[in-house]
């Protein structure tokens, strides 16, 4: 009884979300305060809250200075909350998600919001070169397992070029392991996401790219196109994180999503071995989730849609094993076996194996990839999926979900969602 009863406790709800539209950068006139403030104010919005109510705020972003998270979240008001900024590189968004939902776990704070923005340049960069880069470890690992050193591409900077080279070397290391899989199959997974992309009217990107386009047009790095790569973009998304107790004095467990497990593992001795999937977060990803599978008493045949980190379209096929959606050397078979449906409101999804719906949204690939944004807006998404509003994106029937958010330096993260009453039924929800 004590056991559950802590468990009561320390569960923890999304109950307001809120995303931009994503954009290329460059092309609006808008800054980050901008993004915040309309990414905010969404999921206030959303969940039928008073800024008032939110007790303290984690702000996601990579390219800004210090304390952009105050100036983004000023916009909604001037409480005198703490606000925390986070930097984990890709995972950005969903470390402010889990932080956010520590912080409600702990008792200290019974709302939090985690919001997260990002104003790009058309590719990655550093900013300090005077300093050891945070993934220069990386990057020499990557050569010392046999990658070429130096530029792969005269129009990508040395950042884009290394991190296009780590994938690239990834996807291939799996083809030669196995052979079963083609690069048809990764040509497959992006010509998925972009036609998905046709039921999100937030997607930088959104509309279908001819696989012929996809396999061959703008290489970068074999056998990486651009189109099987997630651009930079511009955009901001939030979420509003909440304790058992709130949820019920305010009424909100209509709409109310539980986040049943969440993990960040970084890297580990395997990441720094002789595998550039590992190097690139497949170990990560894996212990991640069975972490969450464990926590939540589930198992990937509960799961119905996921957002995964298509920053590579091989990055989606890894992860198909990852989270064990598939034996090692067998996720293309998922693909494969993929079927176009229509869901209930008119929407097209692919229902990988006949079951999984992956990157709903577009995936990264499509919507564009606004570093401190886009893991909390895949958290959106999922949030939308199990609320039933996901419109033409929607996975009918909805019930458990799964995120995988990876930043290189390195963090994985790995997060369960279920509408809430299907566990604890001694809930209050």
């Amino acid at each position: 009884m004590a056991m559950s009863l802590l468990r009561n406790k320390m569960r923890t709800f999304v109950v307001g979300v809120g995303v931009t539209k994503f954009e290329k950068p460059l092309t609006k006139a808008w800054d980050y305060p901008d993004m915040g403030k309309e990414a905010g104010e969404e999921a206030l919005k959303d969940a039928g809250l008073p800024y008032s109510n939110v007790k303290a705020v984690v702000a996601s972003y990579c390219y800004g200075e210090p304390t952009s998270g105050q100036r983004a979240v000023y916009n909604l008001g001037l409480s005198g909350v703490p606000i925390f900024n986070v930097n984990n590189n890709c995972s950005s968004g969903s470390s402010a998600l889990m932080l956010a939902r520590r912080m409600v776990q702990s008792g200290m704070e019974d709302c939090v919001m985690a919001l997260g923005f990002e104003k790009m340049e058309r590719g990655l960069s550093e900013k300090y070169t005077d300093r050891t880069s945070p993934v220069k470890r990386h990057m020499d690992h990557m050569v010392e397992i046999g990658a070429e050193p130096g530029l792969i591409q005269p129009r990508l900077n040395q950042m884009t070029s290394d991190v296009v080279k780590l994938y690239a070397y990834a996807a291939r290391e799996y083809l030669q392991k196995y052979p079963y899989a083609t690069l048809d199959d990764m040509v497959e997974i992006s010509y998925k996401n972009h036609k998905q992309s046709l039921n999100n009217p937030k997607a930088a990107l959104q509309r279908v790219i001819p696989r012929e386009d996809i396999k061959t047009k703008i290489p970068l790095c074999d056998p990486i196109t651009f189109w099987m790569s997630a651009p930079t973009a511009d955009g901001g998304a939030a979420a509003i994180v909440c304790n058992e107790d709130f949820v019920v004095a305010n009424n909100l467990q209509h709409h109310a999503v539980e986040i049943i497990a969440q993990h960040m593992v970084t890297d580990m001795k395997s990441s720094f071995g002789q595998s550039f999937q590992d190097l690139s977060g497949y170990g990560m990803a894996k212990e991640a989730a069975r972490r969450c599978y464990q926590d939540s008493g589930l198992t990937p045949e509960d799961v119905d849609v996921l957002e995964v980190h298509d920053c590579f379209s091989c990055n989606e096929l890894f992860m198909y094993e990852a989270l064990q959606l598939s034996k090692e050397g067998r996720g293309v078979d998922l693909i494969r076996d993929g079927k176009w449906v229509k869901n209930k409101n008119g929407g097209e999804i692919c229902k990988l194996a006949g079951k999984w719906v992956v990157n709903p949204s577009g995936g990264l690939e499509s919507k564009g990839h606004p570093i401190g944004a886009t893991g909390l807006a895949q958290c959106a998404e999922l949030v939308s999926q199990l609320r039933g509003t996901a419109k033409l994106k929607q996975v009918d029937g909805a019930k458990v979900a799964l995120q995988h958010n990876f930043g290189i330096g390195g963090a994985a993260v790995v997060t369960m969602y279920q509408r809430p009453g299907q566990l604890q039924k001694q809930s209050k929800l």
